[in-house]
């Protein structure tokens, strides 16, 4: 498989607002859970039922770990974690969670395996184009 891109004109507002342009990676849709667990079960012993509700138990044991700030390691997938973005203050006793954390994320790590192919290269085509 080959990873769709764009080329798109950008503006740095900031700098010399000179017209600049990009290589934009493309997606090409989304797999839904029903499709992913249809996927799993064509190659294994597993029904798609059970592998959906494998799926479902496993966003929830996330959500459930994520929210203790534990660090969720899925081997060949990579590992999560819980973090958040704030706003400085002048000393530590300005620091409030309320007022300075502005929002919840999860970063992702991808594993060690999934950062060589990232490295070794993916293969890639332009929008539009017929060959891969």
């Amino acid at each position: 498989m080959a990873l769709r891109y764009r080329i798109t004109k950008r503006t740095n507002s900031i700098k010399n607002k000179e017209e600049q342009y990009i290589l934009q990676a493309v997606n090409t849709g989304t797999i839904d859970l029903d499709t992913l667990s249809e996927s799993i079960s064509n190659e294994c012993t597993l029904h798609e039922v059970d592998v959906k509700a494998v799926l479902m138990a496993l966003g929830k044991k996330l959500d459930h770990y994520l929210s203790e700030g534990k660090i969720v390691d899925l081997g060949d997938v990579g590992k999560f974690k819980m973090g958040f973005s704030g706003i400085a203050a002048t000393a530590p006793e300005a620091l409030s969670v309320n007022e300075n954390i502005k929002k919840f994320h999860i970063n992702y790590q991808p594993s060690l395996k999934m950062k060589r192919k990232l490295k070794a290269g993916i293969t890639t085509y332009k929008e539009g184009s017929r060959s891969v």
